[in-house]
């Protein structure tokens, strides 16, 4: 590990991330309320993005009347928690005062992600979260296994005829229908959860434009389902596009009763998989829940490609954690080219790296691994991981990824980010955020999208 040192000294700065302290220990007069101190982090760029040396800014107030002598103790280390810097120093404040101290280093960081975290006195810890280094030089080189194509090929020719009727079933719902476009529960054949057995239904709402010609086909991917067997909302969608809203086998209307879903249609689905990612884990490849849950996001494509109204030429697909990493396999195992993609926060990349930052989904990983050793378990997760599905990816692509987040975090969104072999790419970084979805996403992606139809 490269050594680094950390300066501090009196600043001015640029970007803020509020945060609290401690007040400092100070001599007062036994009658004097002893006001606390206000302290404020911040970065000297507006996404907490460097190029090689970070550089921040503390700054803090002193409300009483006398001068205080703050301890502040500055702990910075990568995102697996490997520490880089330990440094404390005691700062002076003179009384009804500001002080903004700057917190930078005289070498390079290497490229990746970092946290940064101050203690102001010894009671109270102040957390800026994370801050990133160059992250399109971070290597995350893909670890597919020689037969990766061959695999997912094999898979894909399970994937029953969507052209059959008897493999697919629409019910309009009168209830979500306009005369703009009609609203239907699509129930669909998809392959087994393994290389035999009975084909799975799967379920999703279509929206289908009524106007004449043929209209952008966008595909929604959900996240992973965090409410089962709770309500979940129904969708809206846009006149001027064929949509589809996927729920992969065993989650969202595969998981709800008719009660739940608001579509007015009388029938209750249930959840027969338990804990998806630990849904026949120890079984590789060939049983894991998201070898049929890929499977479904082509099929889902394969059902549009059938209706009168899509343009096929002008395919689109967004979603968030999982709904991100079903964006990646969608547009790399489908055989219909997508125009672009727009993953936020995206689940399943880097696993081997994914099991060393944060602990799930790696602890469910390891109490269902069985007999495989983890250079066993990390080669069967090769073949999901999204920083190899990216390599097979033309489409464009825009991505977000939140600096505080503890579920994805940055690293894993940013590996298959760099693996896509597209120019036409672009990565947003939110550095207050964690797992979640920012406001302003859904206007990114759609003028990303709208900028590109054909």
């Amino acid at each position: 590990m490269k050594k680094y040192f950390l300066m501090l000294a009196s600043a001015a700065m640029v970007a803020a991330l509020a945060l609290s302290c401690h007040k400092a220990d100070q001599e007062e007069d036994e009658d004097v309320e002893i006001e606390p101190l206000k302290c404020e982090l911040t970065a000297t760029t507006d996404n907490w993005i460097f190029e090689s040396k970070p550089e921040f800014t503390l700054m803090i107030e002193n409300p009483n009347k006398k001068a205080v002598e703050a301890n502040v103790h500055i702990w910075i280390a990568t995102d697996k928690k490997e520490a880089v810097k330990d440094k404390e120093n005691t700062i002076e404040i003179s009384g009804n005062s500001r002080k903004k101290v700057n917190i930078k280093t005289n070498e390079d960081f290497e490229p990746g992600f970092y946290t940064i975290t101050l203690k102001v006195d010894k009671e109270y810890v102040l957390k800026s979260g994370g801050f990133g280094i160059s992250p399109f030089k971070i290597s995350s080189p893909p670890d597919m296994q020689p037969d990766f194509d061959s695999y997912w090929a094999g898979v894909k020719a399970q994937l029953p005829d969507i052209t059959n009727p008897a493999n697919v079933e629409l019910t309009e719902i009168p209830s979500k229908s306009s005369s703009a476009q009609k609203a239907y529960l699509v129930e669909m054949k998809s392959v087994p959860d393994g290389p035999t057995g009975e084909p799975v239904t799967v379920r999703g709402y279509y929206f289908e434009p009524q106007g004449s010609g043929k209209y952008p086909v966008i595909m929604h991917f959900y996240g992973y389902d965090s409410n089962p067997p709770g309500a979940m909302y129904f969708p809206s969608a846009n006149p001027k596009y064929a949509e589809f809203y996927l729920s992969n086998r065993g989650q969202m209307i595969n998981a709800r009763s008719a009660d739940k879903r608001g579509d007015g249609i009388q029938k209750d689905f249930t959840n027969t998989y338990g804990d998806w990612f630990a849904f026949q884990f120890g079984q590789g490849k060939d049983g894991w829940f998201y070898r049929g849950a890929f499977m479904d996001c082509v099929q889902a494509v394969n059902f549009m490609a059938t209706r009168p109204t899509s343009d096929m030429k002008n395919l689109f697909a967004e979603g968030s954690s999982q709904g991100g990493a079903y964006s990646y396999a969608a547009a790399a195992l489908s055989d219909y080219p997508f125009t672009a993609i727009a993953p936020c926060v995206a689940f399943l990349g880097d696993f081997p790296d994914y099991f060393q930052i944060v602990s799930w989904p790696g602890n469910t990983a390891r109490e269902n691994q069985g007999s495989m050793s983890d250079e066993e378990m990390y080669r069967f997760l090769s073949y999901f991981d999204t920083k190899n599905l990216a390599t097979r990816i033309n489409a464009a692509v825009i991505a977000c990824s939140g600096l505080q987040d503890g579920t994805c975090p940055p690293h894993t969104n940013t590996a298959p980010f760099n693996n896509l072999p597209t120019a036409d790419k672009k990565m947003y970084y939110y550095p207050q955020m964690g797992h979640s979805i920012p406001s302003d996403w859904t206007g990114k992606y759609t003028t990303f999208f709208n900028e590109r139809i054909k």
